[in-house]
């Protein structure tokens, strides 16, 4: 019966150690991706529209390219579009991915903030899956190769744009 008024304070202490741990790392809103270093997956998009229309073959060959996966019903799409328009006017080819969205509701979206998609198709398969898709917005930049350099889940933020994305293009 003694040894246990031991082990719940050493319990707890073991606990709190690993809380804080947690709450130090460098990054804690990183998740990671299988995807950093390795060949863009097949993309098989449907058309949008009328839209420029792109598929594996754009991502491959030349410089950086950045892929957007995006939703009209996606609140932080709206907080990075002017972000990645800033991709765009930067001289990159933006390609984006409609992600689990009526093609309607998406041109709509594109019409009322602009379209800063070089190319542009719509997941109607498991696109998003093949490529680790948690969620929408994420935002991914490809080399000439074809290989993924870098992944960011979340909205691209003035501050992700100039701290993480510009320093790779460099």
């Amino acid at each position: 019966m003694r040894a246990i008024y031991f082990l719940v304070p050493i319990l707890f202490l073991c606990l709190g150690a690993l809380f804080f741990l947690g709450l130090n790392r460098e990054k804690p809103n990183t998740l990671p991706s299988e995807m950093i270093g390795r060949d863009a997956p097949p993309l098989s998009l449907g058309k949008l529209g009328e839209k420029p229309h792109f598929d594996q073959s754009d991502l491959q060959g030349g410089g950086i390219k950045v892929l957007n996966v995006f939703a009209s019903w996606c609140v932080p799409c709206r907080v990075e579009h002017p972000n990645i328009q800033t991709l765009t006017d930067l001289g990159l080819p933006v390609y984006g991915m409609n992600y689990k969205d009526r093609p309607e509701a998406a041109l709509a979206f594109l019409k009322e903030l602009g379209d800063p998609y070089t190319g542009i198709g719509t997941d109607e398969g498991r696109n998003g899956i093949e490529w680790g898709v948690y969620g929408v917005p994420e935002t991914f930049l490809i080399d000439g190769e074809g290989k993924v350099l870098y992944r960011f889940a979340g909205p691209v933020t003035r501050r992700v744009l100039e701290a993480e994305i510009l320093p790779l293009l460099q």
